[in-house]
C-alpha cells in the first residue's frame, strides 16, 4: 500500500466518529438518490407506456390548409415587393381524414412507422336496464388497432376473440361497465339520434387512465358507420412507431407530407410530463442536499484534522514530503470516505428500490397499478456517484491546499497560520 494512502487512513481513523458520520450522509445520500429517481422516472415509464398503448405515438385528425400572409420587402433600390407566404397560425381545418387509405399510403414511406389503425368517433347514447350513460363510440378494424394499442393485455373480462366473432360485439370499460352495472354477456341499447341498436357485452377492459375506462367504447367500424351515419372517412388515424421519441419529428413530416394535422404523444401529454420533470428536479435537490449537508461535515472535519495534525504535517515535510504528497493524503481521506459511501449507497439504493417495487400500491387514475413501479437503470447510479463525488471532492480540496501551505519552519516556532 502507499504511504500516503497509509497515512491518509491512521489520520481518518483519528476522527472515526466525525468520518462515520460522513460517511453514513453519503451513503444514504447515495441510496436515496436512486430510490427517489427509480420512483419518479418508474412512475413516468409507466405512464408514457400507458399512454402509448392507448392512444399511440402520433394522431393524425384534421385536414388542414394554410391561409396566406402578405408580407412587404424593401429592396437595395427603395422600391418594395410583396410576396405570400403560409400563414400556420391562422390555418383552415376540415373535420376528420376524409380518405385515410391515401393518408396511409402516404405515411408508409417513412421508416419509422410501424403501423395505423382508422378510428371512427362519435358522441352516442348507451341504456342498460337500470341506467343511461352518454359515451363514446369508437369504431375500429381490430387487427389494425391491436397493432397499434395494448387494447388485447387490457382485457378484464370476456376475450377478444368474441369480439372478433360478434358482429355486434361491443368492448366496454370496467368504469362505464360498472355505471351501467352490466358484465360480459348483457345486452345494450345504442341510441344516437332517435335511432336505437342492440349490441352485445363481449369484453370489459381497463386502461387505467379513467377518463378513457369511463366514456369509451369499442365496436366494429362497419357498425360504427351505420350507427354515427358516416359511410366513408374516419374521424382520427392512431399511428404507432418504431422509436417513440423520434414522434415529433415524424409529426412534422407526415403534416407535410398529408396535409393533415398530427400530435405527437409529447405534444398531447406536455402537462403530465411537466409535473414528472418537476418531481424528478425537486426529488434531485432534496436528496442532493442529505450529500451537501455530509459534505460540509467531512470539510470540517478535515479542516479540524489539519489543524491538530501540524506537527505531524511539518515532521512529513522535513522528511521530504512534497506539498503535493501532503494534499493527496487529505484527498485520499476525501476518496476512501467517498468510495465506501457510494458502495454502501448503491447496495442500499438498490435493496430499497427492490423492496419498495413490492409493495401493494392501488392507483388508478392516469394509469393503473396494484404496486409501486420503479425503473431499474444504471443511469442512476452513475448520477448519483457523480453528485457524490463533486460535492465530497469540493470538501476536501480546501483543507488539502491548506495542509499542503502549511511551511515545517513556522509550525516548529509555532507561527502557523
Amino acid at each position: 500500500m502507499h504511504p500516503n494512502i497509509q497515512i491518509a487512513i491512521r489520520f481518518l481513523l483519528a476522527k472515526k466518529r466525525s468520518m462515520l458520520m460522513s460517511l453514513c450522509g453519503i451513503a444514504f445520500g447515495v441510496g436515496f438518490f436512486i430510490v427517489t429517481q427509480a420512483q419518479v422516472r418508474g412512475f413516468e415509464e409507466f405512464f408514457i407506456k400507458t399512454i402509448l398503448g392507448t392512444d399511440g405515438a402520433i394522431r393524425i385528425e384534421d385536414k388542414f390548409q394554410n391561409t396566406l400572409a402578405q408580407v412587404e420587402a424593401a429592396s437595395s433600390r427603395g422600391a418594395s415587393t410583396t410576396f405570400f407566404v403560409a400563414d400556420r397560425s391562422n390555418r383552415r381545418y376540415v373535420e376528420g381524414v376524409e380518405y385515410p387509405d391515401e393518408v396511409i399510403e402516404g405515411i408508409r414511406q417513412l421508416s419509422n412507422v410501424a403501423s395505423t389503425s382508422s378510428v371512427l368517433k362519435g358522441l352516442i347514447s348507451v341504456q342498460s336496464p337500470l341506467r343511461t350513460e352518454s359515451a363514446q363510440a369508437y369504431g375500429i378494424v381490430l387487427n389494425d388497432h391491436l397493432s397499434v394499442s395494448d387494447l388485447e393485455e387490457q382485457i378484464l373480462f370476456g376475450d377478444i376473440e368474441t369480439f372478433r366473432d360478434t358482429p355486434t360485439g361491443l368492448l366496454i370499460g370496467r368504469k362505464l361497465a360498472d355505471r351501467l352495472q352490466v358484465r360480459v354477456g348483457d345486452s345494450l341499447i345504442i341510441e344516437r339520434q332517435g335511432v336505437k341498436n342492440r349490441f352485445r357485452i363481449s369484453a370489459v377492459y381497463e386502461t387505467g387512465v379513467s377518463d378513457i375506462d369511463r366514456v369509451r367504447l369499442f365496436m366494429h367500424l362497419d357498425q360504427a358507420r351505420s350507427i354515427l351515419r358516416k359511410p366513408h372517412g374516419v374521424s382520427f388515424l392512431q399511428v404507432s412507431l418504431f422509436d417513440r421519441d423520434r414522434a415529433p419529428y415524424d409529426a412534422a413530416r407526415i403534416e407535410s407530407i398529408t396535409q393533415h394535422s398530427a400530435a405527437p404523444w409529447q405534444e398531447r401529454e406536455k402537462v403530465w410530463l411537466d409535473v414528472f420533470k418537476a418531481l424528478q428536479v425537486s426529488a434531485v435537490i432534496t436528496v442532493s442536499t442529505i450529500i451537501f449537508i455530509s459534505g460540509l461535515g467531512m470539510f470540517n472535519t478535515l479542516v479540524m484534522i489539519v489543524m491538530e495534525k501540524t506537527r505531524e504535517i511539518a515532521i512529513l515535510r522535513s522528511m521530504g514530503y512534497s506539498r503535493a504528497d501532503i494534499s493527496s493524503v487529505f484527498l485520499w481521506q476525501g476518496g476512501i470516505v467517498l468510495v465506501l459511501g457510494v458502495l454502501i449507497g448503491f447496495a442500499l439504493g438498490a435493496g430499497v428500490t427492490y423492496g419498495i417495487s413490492n409493495l401493494p400500491l392501488r392507483i388508478r387514475g392516469i394509469f393503473s397499478t396494484d404496486s409501486y413501479v420503479v425503473e431499474w437503470s444504471l443511469a442512476h447510479y452513475f448520477w448519483a456517484a457523480v453528485t457524490a463525488i463533486i460535492i465530497v471532492m469540493f470538501s476536501s480540496l480546501a483543507p488539502a491546499r491548506r495542509a499542503a501551505r502549511l511551511v515545517p519552519g513556522d509550525v516548529i516556532r509555532g507561527t502557523s497560520a
